[in-house]
C-alpha cells in the first residue's frame, strides 16, 4: 500500500481572527503539496498567545507527517512564533549566526537594529528556510516548517522547502458539471460512491442568473478508477434526463 504522507497548516495571527487580513496561504500550500501527492488534512488559526501555539503545533505534528505555520517572525514585539516552536520542541532559542549574517548584509550601516536582530532568533537544532524574496529567513525543526505569514514571501520560502519533503502519489480528478438539482442525483451517486469506495465523491451545488446546477468532483489515487466513477455519474446524470460536461482545469 502506498504510503499516505499528509500535512496540516498552523495560520498565526490576531489579524486574521480578527478579519482584518484575509488568508491566502492556505489555498497556496495545498495545491503546491497536492501537485507533490501531499495530501492537506487539517487547518487550524491561532491568535498571537504563546501556549495556544504550543498546543497546536504539539497537536497538529504528532498527528500529521509535516506541519507548516504561517505568521509571527518579523520584527515586532507581537511576532512570537519562535519563541513558541522552541517551547513546544522543548528546546533553547538564541541568534543564529548565519540567519545574523543574511540580515546584517540588507540594511545600512546602522539600520540592523534589535528589533530586527529578533528575525536572526532560530530554536536550537532547526535549520533555516532560505527566503529569496526579503532574505529574513524561517525555519525547520522536525517534522515543522516555520514561515512567513506575508504570501510572497511565503512562496519563496516553499521553494527551499519542497526538496525536503517526501513525495506522494499525486491525486487524480475528474469534474462533472450538470444542470440539474442535487437532490435529484443524490441516491445514483451514494450508490457509486459505494460501489468505487477508493475514490472520494464530492456535490457542489452552484448558481447563476441562467439557473442552477451541480459539479460532481471525483478524486483518487488510482486513474482508472476515478475514471470509471466519473462515468458512472455521467451515465447516471443522463438517466434522470439530464446533460452532464466534464470540466477540465
Amino acid at each position: 500500500m502506498t504510503e499516505s504522507i499528509t500535512a496540516a497548516m498552523l495560520v498565526i495571527g490576531d489579524e486574521i481572527l480578527s478579519g482584518r487580513t484575509q488568508d491566502t496561504n492556505l489555498n497556496y500550500i495545498a495545491k503546491f503539496l497536492g501537485a507533490l501527492g501531499i495530501d492537506m488534512r487539517e487547518a487550524r488559526v491561532v491568535p498571537d498567545v504563546e501556549k495556544e501555539i504550543v498546543d497546536a503545533v504539539n497537536a497538529l505534528r504528532a498527528r500529521y507527517t509535516y506541519v507548516f505555520t504561517t505568521g509571527g517572525i518579523g520584527p515586532t514585539h507581537d511576532d512570537i512564533t519562535a519563541d513558541a516552536i522552541a517551547r513546544a520542541f522543548g528546546v533553547g532559542i538564541d541568534y543564529h549566526p548565519e540567519a545574523l549574517a543574511l540580515l546584517a548584509a540588507r540594511y545600512q550601516p546602522g539600520e540592523f537594529n534589535e528589533m530586527r536582530k529578533r528575525m536572526a532568533r532560530i530554536p536550537d537544532g532547526a535549520s533555516l528556510i532560505r527566503n529569496s524574496a526579503s532574505t529574513a529567513p524561517g525555519f525547520q525543526i522536525g517534522n515543522v516548517f516555520v514561515m512567513a505569514g506575508v504570501p510572497m514571501v511565503m512562496r519563496a520560502m516553499m521553494e527551499d522547502v519542497a526538496p525536503r519533503l517526501k513525495r506522494g502519489t499525486v491525486v487524480t480528478t475528474a469534474t462533472v458539471s450538470a444542470r440539474i438539482g442535487e437532490g435529484r442525483i443524490a441516491g445514483p451517486l451514494a450508490k457509486i460512491q459505494a460501489e468505487y469506495a477508493n475514490v472520494v465523491i464530492g456535490s457542489y451545488p452552484f448558481y447563476t442568473p441562467d439557473g442552477y446546477g451541480v459539479q460532481l468532483v471525483v478524486r483518487g489515487r488510482d486513474a482508472a478508477s476515478v475514471e470509471a466513477a466519473a462515468g458512472a455519474i455521467e451515465a447516471a446524470i443522463a438517466a434522470e434526463g439530464a446533460s452532464a460536461e466534464r470540466i477540465f482545469s
